[in-house]
């Protein structure tokens, strides 16, 4: 494997394999070379990692990566990523079902033998294994590593799921181009309310797929629950896909039923209690509204009372606006008066990792008594979220909390990003979208809505303050600048010269892991960024616990440091308050207290900001013609050094004001079209002005 691909192994940035082979002698040797590429032996490197814990890969993870690595390497023409998949999981499956390893060291016919004794129709498992090519070769090889696999999992299930997971990597992209992403399949298990079923439900899953939310749904469900799994799927391959997958989580053939069609087999199994589904991707030019909503309704035809189903479909259909009263607008109100619809939702974009356009929205739907119906429906629009966990989470708790309360509102609990409104006055507004239009009357007893008057109110107050203290404070600004007499040249000197002369000292940044910087740790860390200016400075800290356990030779900043980075360009940034850390590839230069004649920070930080300015990189090349250490700054008398750090002190002192009052002014004019957008807040008559 090359360094990328043992950086991706061991889930960190690409230079750091690179360092980990020149900093430890225990490091593997390059095995060979590919067009001057170096490289290593997978499982050595898979070792070393192991041995030494480094990297943010889980040493169980990095032995079933190792496996899958490996397993990329055997598709070939004559083994395809369709019948590899297919064996490995048949290999795996066969492994559950035997308790035992699969490369046992018997023939490759007496696998079969075996499989055949637990597959006798040939329902799930023999076909996948006769088709391998050569198979007295590859069989053996194959049930090896589905072996491996299983030891590096906590159980089958996980070592199938891993291999699922790795599809689009062993080439099977059509299994995964129509499956949701694993968050949203997650999220579908969580709100569809699997886990207050009672034991013995009947869980259905039409157009299965590979089985992800059948799986999400039994792993949701409580254990020992007993469910009976329905699925059905029009294409025969996946229909066994699933099969298997569900028999190595212990679901047996007496609770499983997977159709190969799309009509789930209810007239056997009876009516599903909770019925999930993902409706089938098609292109937006093609798609038919209608279409979409007639397949919704007959999903609906499969509930009981008492019975939930949870869709995911296109938001334009299912939640957009839709044209007044033609025929998907009146089927989609249809919903709306039994009942039917619960809960409108439109989701964050992303739910299709290989349809990054399509827009997805969800429909709960249940069917109960009339007696029981409220006639609300929670619509909530999540489309301008981030498609996270915590975002998909905080979704998953309204839809409990709303499912628990039996369809009404609960007192003690604000739905975010949602609104609960009259399924009657949706139906009055034709062709209308299904998303939240207006706050919430509880909305607007917020603490953060009622505040905003106070809010405005002390930054008013604050921006006063600032415009007394500008007025206030005596005018200095006169630099008294005139032309240097032709008989008093300035003398020059370089920055490496003044770190060979001990008048400046070099400190080195350090590399922090960014998943350790957030807004609320209790030190600052400056990063080029912030050097540069692009980020505000204070907006990347760290915890103080983790400082000093995962990064004890960090080195804090003294008042007076300055802090330069060379990449992207050159930025210089003078630390006044100190106790801060520097991220690389920014470094410290720190100035000597005793130098002679003295150095004073913001004179020397404004002269390199001008020489480095002079040097800057050309466009299209890789470094700046000249680097910190070379760059030319005169060299200030003591008296010439002093009057200009008063001048520069003074600009530093007004720019930070007016920094202050814009700020100020930002945040007030953000509450207030906060609180003018939502219709929480309204101006009064201005003083000294004819608007009423």
């Amino acid at each position: 494997m090359t360094y990328a691909e043992i950086a991706a192994l061991a889930q960190v940035k690409r230079p750091v394999p690179t360092t980990w082979a020149r900093r430890h002698a225990d490091f593997p040797a390059p095995v060979t070379q590919e067009d001057g590429r170096p490289l290593f032996d997978a499982r050595a490197v898979v070792d070393w990692l192991a041995s030494t814990r480094r990297g943010n890969t889980d040493p169980r993870r990095l032995r079933a990566e190792l496996a899958l690595y490996t397993l990329a390497a055997w598709r070939t023409p004559s083994l395809p990523a369709p019948v590899l998949i297919g064996a490995l999981t048949a290999l795996v499956c066969l492994h559950q079902q035997l308790d035992a390893p699969a490369a046992d060291g018997r023939p490759w016919d007496t696998t079969l033998e075996r499989a055949a004794e637990l597959d006798p129709d040939d329902r799930f498992l023999v076909s996948e294994l006769r088709a391998l090519p050569d198979p007295d070769r590859t069989g053996p090889a194959l049930a090896h590593l589905a072996d491996e696999l299983i030891d590096a999992a906590y159980n089958p299930a996980e070592a199938f799921d891993w291999i699922l997971q790795a599809r689009h990597r062993l080439g099977s992209r059509d299994l995964a181009a129509d499956e949701p992403v694993p968050a949203v399949v997650r999220a579908l298990a969580a709100l569809s309310g699997v886990d207050t079923l009672d034991e013995g439900a009947v869980v259905a899953v039409p157009h299965a797929r590979t089985g992800d939310l059948l799986a999400a749904l039994h792993d949701r469900a409580a254990e020992d629950s007993g469910h009976i799994h329905l699925a059905a799927d029009p294409d025969p391959a996946r229909v066994r896909l699933v099969r298997r997958r569900m028999l190595v989580r212990g679901v047996y053939e007496f609770r499983l039923d997977v159709a190969d069609g799309e009509e789930l087999t209810a007239d056997e199994w009876g009516y599903p209690n909770l019925l999930v589904c993902a409706l089938p991707y098609e292109a937006a030019e093609t798609r038919d509204p209608k279409a979409v909503l007639d397949q919704v309704a007959a999903l609906t035809d499969y509930l009981d009372t008492g019975s939930t189903a949870v869709v995911l479909g296109p938001a334009d259909v299912l939640t957009g606006p839709l044209a007044r009263h033609g025929d998907a607008d009146r089927l989609r109100r249809s919903f709306l008066k039994p009942g039917l619809l619960k809960a409108a939702i439109s989701l964050p974009d992303g739910a299709y990792a290989y349809r990054p356009g399509y827009r997805t929205a969800i429909w709960v739907l249940a069917r109960v008594r009339e007696e029981q119906r409220t006639g609300l429906v929670l619509l909530a629009d999540y489309s301008s979220q981030p498609l996270s966990e915590p975002v998909l989470d905080t979704l998953a708790e309204d839809i409990a909390i709303w499912r628990a309360s039996g369809w009404t509102p609960d007192p003690r609990h604000e739905p975010r990003q949602a609104a609960i409104v009259r399924g009657t006055d949706l139906d009055d507004a034709p062709g209308a979208a299904l998303t939240p239009q207006h706050r919430t009357l509880a909305s607007r007893h917020t603490r953060t809505v009622v505040e905003r008057p106070a809010i405005i109110a002390d930054l008013q107050g604050h921006l006063s303050d600032l415009q007394e203290r500008g007025r206030t404070r005596e005018l200095r600004l006169d630099a008294q600048a005139e032309l240097r007499p032709e008989d008093q040249p300035v003398r020059r000197t370089t920055v490496d010269r003044l770190l060979r002369t001990r008048r400046l000292r070099r400190r080195p940044g350090h590399r922090f892991d960014p998943a350790h910087l957030t807004s609320e740790g209790h030190y600052t860390v400056l990063t080029p960024e912030e050097v540069l200016g692009t980020a505000r400075i204070g907006g990347r800290r760290i915890d103080r616990g983790l400082l000093l356990t995962a990064y004890e030779h960090a080195q804090f900043t003294e008042p007076g440091d300055l802090v330069v980075t060379a990449h992207p360009r050159f930025g210089v940034h003078v630390d006044t308050e100190g106790l801060s850390l520097v991220a690389a590839p920014a470094r410290i230069l720190r100035v000597h207290p005793d130098a002679d004649p003295p150095l004073r920070p913001r004179v020397l930080a404004a002269l390199l900001r001008a020489a480095a300015a002079e040097h800057a990189r050309a466009g299209g090349a890789v470094r700046a013609s000249r680097s910190i250490e070379d760059l030319v700054v005169p060299d200030l008398s003591r008296a010439e050094a002093d009057r200009y750090e008063a001048v520069l002190a003074e600009i530093e002192f007004r720019a930070a004001l007016l920094r202050e009052q814009t700020a100020a002014l930002d945040d007030l004019a953000r509450v207030m079209a906060a609180g003018m957008a939502d219709g929480t807040l309204t101006i009064q008559h201005l003083p000294n002005t004819d608007v009423h």
